[in-house]
């Protein structure tokens, strides 16, 4: 995300990781994480934020925004 003031231009990047509980494996299969990458995906979409890397992991998910 660029923010541009009057004498500043500022380039924010944000890497947000979520872990399950316990580091338990729920995103086991191919299906699940597509699930959850279309999910974030949406929910991004609606707030114009652009994802610049997504990674469903079984236990987590990062992603670079």
């Amino acid at each position: 995300m660029i923010v541009k003031t009057r004498t500043n231009v500022y380039d924010f990047n944000f890497h947000l990781v979520w872990v399950t509980k316990y580091r338990k494996e729920i995103f086991t299969t191919i299906e699940k994480q597509n699930a959850m990458q279309d999910i974030l995906t949406h929910i991004c979409d609606e707030h114009d934020i652009v994802i610049q890397s997504l990674q469903v992991m079984p236990d987590h998910i990062h992603m670079l925004i």
